[in-house]
Order: C-alpha cells, then sequence, then structure tokens
C-alpha cells in the first residue's frame, strides 16, 4: 500500500471534513501497544498514528511474517513510519503523527519494529476479516509474532505523512477531535543511522473530523542500531 507525497498531502489539506481514526503507539506509562489494535475503516479514511511514549514505529507486514516488512515477502512498498522519539517532541510541547490513506477494505497487518517490540505483542490490524478466513485472526497474528525469531523494519519510511500534533485526541468517537499540528523536521523520529528516516512532512488538522479509538497511555527511550533499520533496547 503506497501513495504518493502528493496524494497525500491533497487528501490531508481536507482531513478536516474526513473521518479521521486515531491510534495511540506506546504510551507513557510503558505499555508495548497499538490502541486500538482492531481498526474498522472504509476506504478513503484516514488513520492518524499519534506517538505517545518512547521510540516506537508502525510497519506492513503479511499476516505469515508478522515481525518483517511486507516488502521482504512480497512486491509490495507497504507503509513505514520511521522511528518517532517521543521525547525530543514532548520538550517542544507536541506529539509525533503519522497519518495513512485506507485504500482498500482488504485486511493490513501492522507491527512496532523497535526492539522485541512485535513479539511481545505490539502488533495490530486494520480490517481484520475472519468472516472470509476464521484463522487470520488477531489473535493468531500476535501468536505467530511471538515466535519470530527477528524483528525488523524497512531502511526508508514509506507511505505516509509524518507530522505533529499540539493536542491528543479525546477518542470519543464524536466530532472534538484535536486542533491542527505542525511539522518542524527537529521532532521526528529517526531510523538506524544519524540521517531520520521519515516520510513527507505536513500535518493534519483534526478539529472537524471523527476520531475513533485513542488511548493516552509510552515506553522508555530506546538506544542502539542494527541494519534495516532496527533500533534495539538491550534492556528488552
Amino acid at each position: 500500500m503506497q501513495f504518493s507525497t502528493a496524494t497525500l498531502l491533497a487528501l490531508l489539506g481536507s482531513a478536516a471534513a474526513q473521518k479521521v481514526h486515531v491510534v495511540s503507539v506506546g504510551s507513557p506509562n510503558g505499555t508495548l501497544t497499538f490502541s486500538p489494535d482492531n481498526v474498522k475503516a472504509e476506504v478513503g479514511e484516514m488513520i492518524q498514528f499519534q506517538f505517545r511514549g518512547g521510540n516506537h514505529s508502525v510497519v506492513q507486514s503479511t499476516f505469515d511474517n508478522p515481525c518483517s516488512p511486507i516488502s521482504d515477502h512480497t512486491n509490495q512498498t507497504g507503509i513505514f513510519s520511521g522511528y518517532q522519539l517521543v521525547k525530543a517532541s514532548e520538550a517542544m510541547g507536541m506529539i509525533p503523527t503519522y497519518t495513512i490513506m485506507v485504500k482498500a477494505k482488504t485486511p493490513m497487518w501492522l507491527y512496532c519494529s523497535q526492539g522485541k517490540h512485535c513479539q511481545a505483542g505490539m502488533v495490530m490490524v486494520v480490517n481484520e476479516n475472519t468472516a472470509a478466513n476464521s484463522s487470520r485472526s488477531l489473535d493468531n497474528f500476535k501468536n505467530i509474532a511471538k515466535g519470530e525469531a527477528t524483528n525488523v523494519g524497512p531502511p526508508v519510511a514509506s507511505g505516509g505523512v509524518a507530522g505533529n500534533t499540539t493536542t491528543p485526541s479525546t477518542g470519543s468517537g464524536s466530532d472534538s477531535g484535536s486542533g491542527s499540528g505542525s511539522s518542524p523536521s527537529a521532532t521526528n523520529g529517526a531510523g538506524s543511522s544519524s540521517t531520520p528516516t521519515t516520510p513527507a512532512q505536513s500535518s493534519i488538522p483534526t478539529a472537524a473530523a471523527s476520531a475513533v479509538g485513542f488511548s493516552s497511555t509510552g515506553y522508555g527511550l530506546m538506544t542502539g542500531s542494527s541494519k534495516h533499520g532496527v533500533r534495539l533496547d538491550p534492556g528488552l
């Protein structure tokens, strides 16, 4: 699932009139989770990932290979947010975001490529469809992830738009979403090298959007690096 920067920027420019599903990535309390971790979204709707603690990522995988990029197993590039270092943004009163547009109703399997977070259950799905295949459930996806030997991310961010917002969504499901964000590049996370691997910079106004499923809860700062854009926490 890959979108051009121009297409995404055009969509984000009118996001106030669109439904935006907000997903909290990580938590200030140290929980390794996406919240919610099971999202139903229609084609054309937006999903905004708000990074709430630590240094996490959002990566697309296949169901059968939960902890490695979809590009390693198919001809799809998929999405990769880059690593979003929350502490740097918090110092500026900002929350890092990464926003994608839903392009199909088929399931999209996602994970965090930091440390062993994928194996620890930091995975999620957009448009799970157990009616079509009962074995391809989020629970089974988590079980497969537990047995994966490695957890890797792509070398370059792709497929979405990174930015910042000043206020987290309330997740009430009403039209009371948060205010508009901004996108100073200094607040965006870096990949495995000294050069940040972040998508095109933008911000997404959510003041008039319907925000769904926000949970405000982060994780400690990660250190170290490895190939495939993997940042490793020696404490995990």
